[in-house]
Order: C-alpha cells, then sequence, then structure tokens
C-alpha cells in the first residue's frame, strides 16, 4: 500500500490549524475537492478517521489529535532540514509567504514585490491580504506586514517606506454645498462610509492633535469593510471616508477626493516586514529581505 507522502501530512496538519478544508486548500494552493480527496485517501490507507466533518464544521477525531501530536514534531524537523538545504542555494527559487493587511500590500506591491520577481523570476510569491492579525510561524507562511506598533515582540523587524497615516476625504460635489469639518465632532452632522473590523465589531474614527485623542462613533448611510468599496462610496458622493492614507493619496493629488481634518491625522507607526528568526532562512527569503533594506536605504537618502 503506498505510505503517506510529504503534501499528504501538510494537508492535514493545515486542516487541523484552520479547522477548515476550505482555508486549508487555500493555504495549500489547491481545490477543496483536491484536498477532500487527498485526505479521504490518506484516511482509507490508514484505516481510520482523522477528521469529523459536518456541512458547518471540521474537528479532529481521537485518532487524528493522537496522529497530529506525534507527526508534527517529526514534520517540523523534516521541513526545517528542507529549508536548511534550500538557504545553501545559489539562486532563489521555490515559493515565499506574505501575508498583509490590504493597504499595506498595495503599498508593498510596486516597489518592492514586483521587483524582487524581476530580479528573482524562480521565485513564486504567494501574497495573502486578510484583515485579521495571523500567527505566521502557525499559519505557514515566510513573512508578515504589519504597522510597527503591530508586530509581535518575538519577531524580527524590518521597517519599510513612510510612516503610515489616515485620512478622511470626501468627494468635490460632496462639498459642493456643505461646510467641511473643522474638528472630529463635525463628523456627526455628517453622513459617513461606517468601517466594519475583521471581527465584526464597527471603527470609530480615531484622532489625534497636540496629545489630544479623540475617537467618534460616526454613522451613515452604509457600512463596509473593504477599502476600495469605500473609495467607490466616497468618489460617488455618498459620504465623507476613513482610509489609510496611501489607498487614496492619488485621488486627492489629482483631486478626485477632497481632504479633511488633516492637522488631525498625525503619522502613526510605520509599516514593517517582519519574520521570525530562523537559523537557516531559504535562499529566497534572504534576497527578499535583502531588496527590502535596498529600496528601504535608497527611499530614505
Amino acid at each position: 500500500m503506498k505510505q503517506p507522502g510529504l503534501s499528504d501530512l501538510d494537508a492535514v496538519i493545515a486542516i487541523a490549524r484552520r479547522a477548515s478544508f476550505r482555508a486549508a486548500a487555500l493555504d495549500l494552493g489547491m481545490s477543496t475537492t483536491a484536498l477532500s480527496n487527498a485526505v479521504g485517501k490518506l484516511e482509507a490507507s490508514l484505516g481510520v478517521r482523522l477528521f469529523n466533518r459536518t456541512t458547518r464544521s471540521v474537528s479532529l477525531t481521537d485518532a487524528g489529535r493522537s496522529f497530529i501530536e506525534q507527526v508534527s514534531p517529526a514534520l517540523q524537523a523534516i521541513h526545517g532540514a528542507i529549508e536548511a538545504v534550500r538557504s545553501q542555494q545559489a539562486i532563489p527559487s521555490g515559493t515565499l509567504r506574505i501575508n498583509a493587511f490590504a493597504s499595506a500590500a498595495r503599498e508593498l506591491l510596486s516597489p518592492l514585490v514586483l521587483e524582487f520577481l524581476r530580479r528573482f523570476p524562480a521565485v513564486h510569491v504567494d501574497l495573502v491580504t486578510e484583515g485579521r492579525l495571523v500567527d505566521i510561524v502557525a499559519d505557514g507562511f515566510d513573512l508578515g506586514v504589519r504597522a510597527a506598533d503591530l508586530v509581535p515582540t518575538d519577531m524580527i523587524a524590518l521597517p519599510l517606506g513612510r510612516p503610515q497615516r489616515f485620512a478622511v476625504v470626501g468627494s468635490p460635489a460632496y462639498f459642493a454645498d456643505r461646510d467641511p469639518p473643522r474638528l472630529p465632532h463635525d463628523l456627526l452632522g455628517h453622513p459617513c462610509l461606517r468601517v466594519r473590523l475583521p471581527n465584526g465589531a464597527l471603527y470609530r474614527w480615531q484622532f489625534e492633535r497636540q496629545g489630544e485623542t479623540v475617537q467618534v462613533d460616526v454613522s451613515g448611510p452604509i457600512t463596509l469593510d473593504e477599502a476600495s468599496l469605500a473609495r467607490t462610496a466616497a468618489m460617488a458622493g455618498v459620504g465623507l471616508g476613513f482610509f489609510i492614507e496611501s489607498d487614496v493619496r492619488d485621488d486627492i493629488e489629482a483631486g478626485r477626493l477632497v481632504q479633511v481634518l488633516a492637522d488631525w491625522t498625525p503619522p502613526r507607526a510605520s509599516l514593517c516586514l517582519y519574520y521570525p528568526g530562523r537559523r537557516n532562512p531559504s535562499a529566497a527569503l534572504k534576497a527578499f529581505l535583502e531588496l527590502a533594506r535596498t529600496l528601504g536605504a535608497k527611499a530614505g537618502r
């Protein structure tokens, strides 16, 4: 009987970690059907079920939990050995997995990721965007991108680019017959685009000036959880929007959106690449970090 391969074991670990075939399939870059078939064949070869499956949930059986506990250390050792060998490559290759929130990914893509791919065509970059904070080691990422103040203390951080800041904006048509807000609390008299966080909570717009901090629970006609949708609504004059400035910088400079309350939105923590302190980083990871440092140094001149 065919013995389980490394990819089969990786599949089981991914499903156990994510408690979802769909999420695990996305992490592994395969279809949910292919993943389900692979696990089904593994269970058949072992003669036991590793997962309890319903239409709404996935959980480990007792046999599955025992299997994971015994396989995980060995699998980590195998991947460590593979990384150690790959770190000796003369030409970077393989896959580099990066986790970032959407606006950070957009900020990172053109100056760094695309330049990296031009220089190292044998490397495949898997860039995953999501709002929630993840454990990049547990979720199988090589790198994360977050604001400096959100980087876990046990990670190595590499600052990127300019500091981030927020921007309150509206369309020129919106302001055609309205006075712009002068103070954060003036927003209570304006229709605003509400922001829903990944945990489901509604975001309170945050402001600061000369040590004074203000939070405003705005109201408006629509609630959104994706910056591109909110930008479309702001451009259409539906209401005022609250964005990471980099998401609307081109629109502000072109006059498509008008920024207000700029004196209440000072620069915040800069973006950082962060990664665990591995003993044997892959050649691809080393090359990516070196390029990030080089481009960062040029930008700072």
